[in-house]
């Protein structure tokens, strides 16, 4: 469990680096970019180790429909992730949807692994999203964007949502996760 807190938290440290420590981040310049992804790097690596090796705490049993709603609200946080790079509709009617949609996939996957080391790594993640958002909110007014691709951006989102979650999918059954075996 330690290695799965301590990649949490580097997550955490390096999103939130540039806005709790402005000062030294400026003057990292370029270099910092570097830094803050080498960081998220070795931050995925040590959760991912973490989650693998950690001992299996029960914290309840999710009901059968969870495993529909889970992968239900999946593709809503996969949709969401594409938002800002498509530029449909919604772009220009919500703010922060990459972060909603790890919300989303946080409670999704807490709802559907009942033990303490999927708390640890969905509820960190979700949490920090959460937040993510109040920092960026705080930080300044959202300057709405007032154009984008429209349905077109939309209909590139859906396609792309649609690779990506049998992707997603067929990596979850690579690793032994069949997220439509239901429980």
């Amino acid at each position: 469990m330690p290695t799965l807190i301590a990649g949490v938290a580097l997550w955490w440290g390096a999103h939130l680096f540039g806005r709790l420590a402005p000062g030294p981040r400026t003057r990292m310049g370029g270099a910092g970019k570097g830094a803050v992804a080498l960081a998220l790097v070795v931050a995925i690596v040590l959760m991912v180790r973490g989650y693998g090796r950690a001992d299996y705490v029960p914290l309840w049993v999710a009901p059968a429909w969870a495993w529909h709603a889970n992968n239900a609200a999946m593709l809503v946080a996969v949709y969401l992730f594409g938002v800002g790079g498509t530029k449909g509709v919604l772009y220009t009617r919500m703010r922060h949807p990459m972060l909603w949609g790890t919300v989303i996939w946080s409670v999704a996957h807490i709802a559907v692994n009942g033990h303490l080391a999927a708390l640890v790594l969905f509820g960190g993640i979700g949490l920090w999203a959460l937040v993510a958002m109040a920092a960026i909110n705080r930080a300044g007014p959202w300057v709405r964007p007032v154009a984008g691709r429209g349905w077109k951006g939309d209909a590139m989102n859906l396609a792309g949502t649609a690779i990506l979650y049998a992707l997603i999918a067929a990596v979850h059954v690579w690793l032994g996760y069949n997220p439509f075996a239901g429980g």
